[in-house]
């Protein structure tokens, strides 16, 4: 095991690529999905369970931590790998997102952001010095740069004053986390949808210098269409032999459509909350669990699935156990979902190791397109 982080591609297809990062804590393989573990666990499932789905790294969130229980007694108390029984990677994100996303008043000025909790509203400075202290505290194995991002809709002057700031934020963000070998630093490009934006952040970012880079500021209510348009370009502008992260992605498609244009890591809430509001994603789409059709159906989710639920459990099950409100059913459901979208990023990457990403991808909408209309 490696005592550095490094990124090797491995092969490409197009603009795809597959690989791996080494870390101290383990290896990546990529294209990667990130289980989100917002406040130390993945909602409804055992670190084991998660790790059997064949997750290599989990994402925190430093918000969330540093409001409950805090950095400092998660540091204490041996790191957050220790305090949440997880001993692969973990990657943690800023808290600029929450701050803007979660907090009803909020101040920003070029120091930071100060901020009321939606706990308890006691008040707080989130500023990138404190934000990397935080992860510093934690543990993480990959820290993210404190920015501000972006809200969409946004004029190009706002873009342009919110880039600029995430940009000095940046430089701050690289200053406070000094030499620390083993562990890495990711710069996160901002620009809204503006192409040239997006190449002045990539280039500020790139002359500072990180271990990788975030596409930021998308997967915030701009829609699929025009988050490919940025991600037609965006990625390309970014150092081709660094971690290319999308966050906060997403959907299957969406992931699929941007392992094409050329990124490699992601992470999204969507497989555990779906599995907690009773919705299976499966290689044929989202499966509402809620409906009746399924109360007397005895089939699995989907035969061709080897994790747990899918192996023990029929249709008509899942259907009693949500419309019961019994807590196998969170259980039972994130586990299907995140087995299915480690078993979605394993396609990808075979597919671009083979060359056959694009059949793949046909393939792939073909059966979506399909649906669960005919038996599986």
């Amino acid at each position: 095991m490696t005592n550095r982080f490094q990124f090797n591609i491995n092969a490409t297809d197009g603009r795809a690529r597959t690989g791996v990062i080494n870390t101290p804590k383990g290896d990546i393989r990529t294209p990667a999905f990130m289980p989100v573990g917002t406040a130390a666990t993945v909602k409804a499932m055992m670190p084991e369970s998660v790790r059997s789905t064949g997750a290599d790294i989990l994402l925190g969130n430093t918000y969330h931590l540093m409001l409950r229980p805090g950095a400092e007694r998660v540091h204490k108390l041996g790191g957050l790998h220790k305090f949440m029984n997880w001993h692969g990677p973990i990657l943690t994100d800023s808290g600029g997102y929450q701050v803007m996303s979660l907090t009803d008043l909020r101040k920003l000025t070029e120091e930071g952001v100060k901020f009321k909790s939606h706990i308890d509203g006691s008040v707080h400075n989130l500023t990138p010095e404190y934000s990397m202290e935080i992860q510093r505290l934690l543990g993480s194995d990959i820290v993210m740069s404190f920015d501000e991002c972006t809200p969409f809709p946004t004029t190009q002057e706002q873009a342009k004053s919110s880039m600029d700031l995430s940009m000095r934020w940046a430089q701050r963000s690289r200053d406070a986390f000094g030499d620390r070998p083993g562990y890495a630093l990711f710069g996160i490009q901002q620009g809204s949808t503006f192409k040239d934006m997006r190449a002045e952040s990539a280039e500020k970012l790139t002359n500072i210098g990180f271990d990788g880079y975030a596409v930021g500021g998308l997967a915030v209510g701009e829609g699929q269409e025009l988050m490919f348009n940025v991600l037609d370009y965006a990625p390309n502008q970014l150092p081709q032999d660094k971690p290319r992260y999308l966050m906060g992605v997403g959907k299957p498609d969406d992931i699929v459509g941007a392992v094409q244009r050329g990124i490699d890591m992601f992470d999204c809430v969507l497989p555990s909350r779906s599995g907690r509001t009773g919705q299976a994603q499966t290689r044929m789409g989202a499966i509402n669990m809620r409906n009746s059709r399924h109360r007397d159906d005895n089939r699995p989710l989907d035969e061709n699935c080897e994790c747990p639920c899918c192996k023990n459990y029929s249709r008509a099950y899942l259907h009693h156990v949500h419309k019961a409100g019994e807590i196998i059913s969170s259980m039972l459901l994130t586990w299907h979902n995140l087995h299915y979208y480690q078993i979605l990023m394993s396609e990808l990457r075979d597919a671009i190791a083979s060359n056959k990403l694009d059949k793949y991808v046909s393939d792939f909408h073909e059966i979506r397109k399909r649906g669960d209309i005919e038996p599986l």
